[in-house]
């Protein structure tokens, strides 16, 4: 009876890899493709850009500061494919004025046709404990982190629909997908970006047009190490917890699962783990996607626990040592 129920799975999981393909989106082809990548002149949308690039793809980098981005400009010429290929930059905040924003859209596609791609990597982030940030960091990491993608994917989304054809990117952060100490601010601005992004799938599927949500784990790029900087002790702790990755293991694997028009996008075990654990009602891209996650929920779960209890350790033990400086500084 145990052989037959087995034998019975691996027929149904067989059945499923033969049959995702058929209801898996048709992946885009990159060359010749307008791919616009904001927050491209440095970190992960750089190096999303160069790999583009690589694959032929015209590139709109769009940023605000235009020394990066001319910088950045010619970093990502060294590595084309042929001698059609465009790198265009744009400088603006795409987080301040929808029209503005629409408006530099427009002259991208003016000039380098309608856009096939965008991936949204603008993005900041502060820490601090949520009684010592103040209410103006929760304002711009909103109007940065969320507003920044929100933009710039309305500027694009009604001719991705009349062509019925279209990627769009959001760069959340595993932060995007668990709450930690010290990213009060930071998390519900990365989490809104799934909620932003599981409805537009709703909305854009029957047009050919997919969204992925990118959950990157800490990245060694100039806005980690500006991050750092001002860390909580628990916070940091708890981040070292995982390995920093490079940017460009991150880049190469959003613009796979872009490509693929997959809706989540994550980096190595721990971040695959995250995704199963945190899928929800997420749309899923292949049956086989589902049925994974389905038999690895349970387990996921398990290992999940141990590492908020070690997460929880981290901050009372934090908790305890401050105490005891306290104490010693009252005495001294």
């Amino acid at each position: 009876m145990l052989l037959l129920a087995a034998a019975f799975l691996v027929a149904f999981v067989l059945l499923l890899y033969m049959v995702s393909p058929l209801i898996s989106p048709k992946p885009l082809a990159l060359p010749g493709a307008h791919v616009v990548v904001t927050g491209g002149s440095s970190g992960i949308g750089k190096c999303v850009a160069i790999e583009c690039y690589k694959q032929g793809a015209f590139i709109t980098l769009v940023a605000r500061n235009e020394d990066k981005l001319l910088q950045a400009k010619k970093e990502i010429e060294k590595h084309s494919v042929n001698d059609k290929q465009v790198v265009l930059c744009i400088s603006v905040d795409v987080s301040q004025d929808y029209s503005q924003v629409e408006n530099v859209i427009k002259q991208a596609q003016e000039k380098l046709g309608p856009v096939d791609m965008l991936v949204n990597c603008a993005g900041m982030s502060l820490s601090g404990k949520f009684e010592d940030l103040e209410v103006s960091t929760f304002e711009r990491l909103m109007s940065v982190n969320y507003l920044g993608s929100v933009y710039p994917s309305r500027a694009v989304i009604s001719t991705m629909k009349e062509r019925r054809v279209g990627r769009i990117v959001f760069v959340s952060s595993q932060a995007g997908q668990l709450g930690l100490f010290g990213f009060t601010a930071y998390s519900s601005s990365k989490f809104a970006i799934r909620g932003l992004a599981e409805a537009l799938q709703m909305e854009v599927k029957p047009y050919n047009v997919y969204v992925t949500v990118a959950y990157p784990p800490d990245t060694d790029t100039p806005g980690f190490a500006e991050e750092n900087k001002t860390k909580p002790l628990e916070t940091r702790l708890i981040s070292e917890t995982t390995s920093v990755c490079k940017p460009e293991q991150v880049a190469k694997q959003i613009v796979k699962d872009a490509i693929q028009g997959n809706f989540n996008s994550s980096i190595g075990s721990d971040g695959y783990m995250l995704s199963s654990l945190t899928c929800g009602m997420a749309p899923v891209t292949s049956i086989t996607e589902g049925l994974q996650q389905v038999v690895t929920m349970g387990l996921f779960r398990t290992i999940a626990l141990f590492y908020i209890g070690s997460f929880d350790s981290i901050v009372r033990r934090c908790m305890m040592q401050r105490a005891k400086s306290e104490i010693a500084d009252k005495t001294a």
